[in-house]
């Protein structure tokens, strides 16, 4: 049996997000990032132009970048082409021959890794199992591990657990990675909180204040530096879309709606293109 294909949900709001057992602190000097299996042949089973692997490559992209600015050592698995019976065991079993076409092998495209990155290559669900992952870790004095990535209640949580299991803190980023579901997503989040690692948010690992996105001056805080267009110059009335907001953006808008509750989506957002015209849809949806 083989990968189902699997659809869009809404990212976990922040208010459905689990409460930590533990109070772990991210600090540059130990962390590092570990993008997991974004390989166009997982990313695959998402269709073309879904939401929510547009919204969490965004967020990973942004994560990505601060990790560049604070010196944090960036790691990928990839899984490899054509394993052998001996090489892939069990996971044949369950999930059949695995990765066999090597167009599919490569890291997406928008988060191809850098020269200063480390691939790993993935033969298990934990990015620890059979490769020198730890090893690396230690080399680099780093104890803390964030993960992204795909998928969550497999391999993000399993190595969220191996990660605790060598005393390694992991930080699993709720709205950085995909899965199945949404109830599957919640369930992983659930296991990391309660029993091995510390679930966060992106904003919260960038540092960044909450910022209430459903009101004319917060969006507009939001939106002004993804169109670098200063203040004085932007008329509220005009569409957004012509001064350069572009469809991620928007989906990246989307999820953080969601994750407050409020539901749209991105044809109706671009019949009303205009600041105005998303804050007023806005107080609708938070009437309803």
């Amino acid at each position: 049996m083989s990968i189902p294909k699997l659809s869009h949900y809404p990212l976990p709001r922040a208010a459905e997000l689990p409460e930590n057992r533990v109070d772990w602190q991210l600090d540059a000097s130990r962390a590092a990032l570990l993008i997991h299996d974004v390989q166009h042949y997982f990313v695959g089973y998402y269709g073309d132009n879904n939401p929510l692997i547009e919204t969490m490559i965004s967020h990973i992209q942004r994560l990505k970048q601060f990790c560049y600015e604070q010196g944090i050592p960036v790691f990928y698995t990839a899984q490899p082409i054509k394993q052998g019976q001996h090489e892939r065991g069990l996971l044949s079993d369950m999930w059949g021959p695995g990765l066999q076409d090597p167009a599919q092998q490569p890291i997406v495209d928008a988060l191809a890794p850098s020269e200063q990155d480390v691939v790993l290559t993935k033969w298990r669900y934990s990015a620890f199992q059979k490769c020198d992952f730890e090893q690396q870790l230690q080399e680099r004095g780093r104890d803390q591990l964030m993960i992204v990535g795909i998928y969550g209640h497999i391999g993000v949580m399993t190595t969220a657990v191996d990660a605790f299991m060598r005393d390694i803190q992991p930080f699993v980023i709720a709205d950085a990675i995909a899965d199945f579901s949404r109830d599957e997503h919640l369930m992983a989040l659930n296991f990391v909180a309660g029993r091995c690692g510390k679930v966060a948010t992106v904003a919260e690992i960038l540092g960044e204040e909450t910022q209430d996105i459903t009101t004319l001056e917060g969006l507009k805080a939001h939106i002004l530096p993804l169109i670098d267009c200063e203040e004085d110059e932007f008329d509220e009335h005009e569409s957004l879309i012509d001064y350069g907001l572009d469809s991620v953006q928007v989906m990246n808008l989307i999820a953080l709606w969601q994750q407050q509750g409020i539901e749209t989506n991105f044809i109706e957002l671009a019949q009303i293109p205009t600041l105005a015209a998303w804050v007023e849809l806005l107080e609708e949806r938070k009437e309803d």
